[in-house]
Parts: structure tokens; sequence; C-alpha cells
């Protein structure tokens, strides 16, 4: 490039060729060209305006609600008692006493009515009777006697021998006579009796539950129980239950035993109901019957299940149940899907959920398991679920 130097005053000045105006507007357009560069970058880079931004979405907790309907729950009474024989029958001596020579039972036996279950000695008793049977002889030989006076003396009352009174003086004989041989055979039979009734017997078939004789001991009238039975080997549990749920209960109610210290249930039927409570307790007794069983030991402690009738109520999960000092409550979520808080009062638990008797009707949607995450009023997005399904969880 050609370039021309002008002497300005002292100074040389260099100077593009074509004249000094065209390159003055040379460099004016340079220098505009790099402002609109700039302003455009600028309006690039910081003069477009940001869209708006949208407004955010509000994020609802999802949480699963039932509608747990009603249904039929068995209402329960729990109540723990003693065994004991359902009939106690005590046994001792019914008659005179003696020494006791054998004692032919022992505790846990079965026995039928009238086996003997000790022997008493009946020497003397037998001597005795063997005495009576020897005076119904002698009586019987008596009476035969009379009666051969008597016959003779008809035969020789025509001939003028016998008068009539001696005739009514051998009838008494006679009828005296027979009379003694009736008196000794009762004699007999009373003597025979009571020597049955030194053995002591079991008045009825059952179950010998005690023994408190040994042989050689001299028993009587008033040496008390000797042997304890429950009749028909039938036992019970005399269970306490409280009065109030005394009043639910009637005979024929259902129940499950278990003793203590078992795992094993015993299916009984309530058979009688206290009539009278307890002042001090306040309390009565159920009498469940139960069946025989050698693991059923009476005196023993057991605990008892009744099942006292039915009711329809509303059943929910374990889970859907909060609780804090004011009391059992549940989440309800309302038309507005707001969750409310309700309080409820928990009945009857079973495997099928936990009966609530009081605070629900059964046509509320009520969440299930998110309860302990919600606070009342809470806006939420509920989610149905089936009562079969929730109550599987």
């Amino acid at each position: 490039m050609n370039y021309e130097t002008r002497a300005i005053g002292n100074e040389e000045v260099l100077s593009l060729p074509g004249g000094p105006g065209r390159s003055r507007w040379r460099l004016f357009a340079i220098v505009g060209a790099v402002i609109v560069l700039l302003l455009v970058g600028g309006y690039l880079i910081f003069g477009r305006s940001s869209p708006p931004a949208a407004k955010p979405t509000e994020q609802l907790p999802l949480v699963s609600v039932v509608i747990p309907g009603r249904s039929s729950v068995a209402r329960t009474i729990s109540a723990t008692g003693s065994l004991a024989a359902r009939r106690d029958m005590p046994v001792g001596v019914s008659g005179e006493g003696g020494i006791v020579t054998r004692v032919l039972v022992e505790p846990g036996q079965w026995v039928e009515k009238g086996q003997v279950l000790a022997r008493v000695d009946r020497s003397v008793q037998t001597q005795t009777a063997a005495s009576l049977a020897a005076q119904i002889k002698v009586a019987q030989a008596d009476a035969t006697l009379a009666q051969s006076q008597l016959d003779r003396a008809k035969q020789l009352v025509s001939r003028g021998f016998i008068s009539r009174s001696d005739i009514d003086t051998k009838t008494a004989t006679r009828d005296a006579a027979a009379a003694r041989v009736k008196v000794a055979e009762a004699q007999l039979s009373q003597q025979q009796a009571s020597n049955g009734r030194l053995d002591i017997r079991a008045p009825a078939a059952g179950l010998v539950l005690t023994r408190n004789v040994e042989a050689g001991q001299v028993v009587s009238a008033g040496s008390g129980v000797l042997f304890r039975m429950a009749e028909n080997g039938q036992l019970e549990l005399r269970a306490q239950v409280s009065e109030a749920d005394l009043r639910g209960l009637h005979v024929g109610s259902q129940a499950k035993v278990t003793p203590v210290g078992g795992s094993d249930v015993f299916t009984g039927e309530v058979w009688q109901v206290s009539p009278v409570i307890d002042p001090q307790s306040r309390q009565g007794i159920a009498r469940i019957a139960l069946p025989y069983s050698p693991l059923l030991r009476p005196g023993g402690f057991a605990a008892a299940t009744i099942v006292a009738g039915t009711t329809d109520v509303p059943q929910l999960p374990n889970a859907s149940i909060q609780s804090d000092e004011k009391g059992n409550y549940v989440y309800v979520v309302g038309p507005d899907d707001k969750a409310t808080r309700r309080a409820i009062t928990v009945g009857e638990v079973s495997d099928k959920g936990v009966a609530i008797a009081s605070g629900l009707n059964g046509t509320e949607r009520v969440v299930l398991t998110a309860g302990a995450f919600l606070t009342p009023g809470q806006k939420v997005n509920p989610a149905l679920v089936t009562a079969d399904a929730a109550n599987k969880r």
C-alpha cells in the first residue's frame, strides 16, 4: 500500500491514499460498525426480556383411603378363674364305720355308681348277722309248733274236749309266733343293710379327684370327707366377670378356655350366670362347662374368651388408628379433600381388624396409613382402596 507524507508546520503527517476526506469517512465507518456490533450484542445478551415464570403447581400428598362400611363383629369378654368339678361330690362314711382294711382306688381313676372305694372291717357285724339269722329259724320253729297245736285243737273242739277260748288262745299264740318270725327277718335285713354301708362306695359314676384315707385308719360318721369326686368327670371354669360384662352374658354363650402354662385351647359353654354380684369386688361368676381332659386340673388357673353376642360396627386396620393424650382418633377426608381429625372408641380386636365402637358410621373416607404425617385441615389427594384390600394390609 502506498502512503504519502505531508508536512504540516514542522511535522510530517502520514495520510492514506485518496485524500484526507476519504480516510476520515472510512475511520468513521469502522467506528460506527463496532458500535453497532456492541449494541446488537448487548441487546442479545441483556436486552431480550425473559418469559414470565410459570406459577408453580401445588404438590398434594397422595393418601390411601377406605370406606369401611359395617360388618358383624363378635362381642367377646375376657375373664380368668379357677377350674373345678362341675358337680363336686364329697364321699364319707355312711354307716357306723370301723377300721379300714383296704383302699381300692386312687385319684384320677374312673369309677362306676356303687363301686367300692374302700373296705371297712366287718367281722363283728358278720357275727351279729349270723345270730339274727339263727333267731329267724327259732322263730319259724315256734311258729310251726303253734300252727300244729292250733290244728289239733280245732279237731278236738267238735268232740267237746277243747273249749272255744282255748282255740282263741292257740290262735293268738300262732299269730305271735309268725310275727316274731317277721321281726327276726327284719332285724337280719337291717343288719345286712348296715353291713353293706360299712364299705365306702361311689354315689355316682365319675372321676376320683382326692383320697384322704389309708388302710388301718379308724373311720366313723364324724371322720369327714374321705374321697372327692367329679360327677361324670365334668369340669368347669368359674370365671370372674365384671359387673358390666356380666349383663351381656347368657346361658349357652360359647367360650374358649386356655389353662395357665399351656397353649391348648378347650371349647366350653356357659351353663350358669351368677345371679348376684360380690359387693366387694363388683364381680360375678360365669360357670363354663368343659369336657373332661387330663390337661384340665381342678384348682388350676385358666383364662377364657367368651362370645357374648354380635354387633354391626365399622372395622379398620390397626394402622389406621392413631392415639395421643386425648385418646384414639383417625383422619377422615371430607368432600373438599381436606383431612379432619375424628375421635373414636375402639372395640374388639380380631384378625379382621379393630372394631370401632363409636365415632364412625362406616360411610366416611378414612385415611389408612398416612395419618401420622397429616395435620388437621391439610388438603390431600385421596386414593380409594377397597375394604377387602385394606383388611389384607
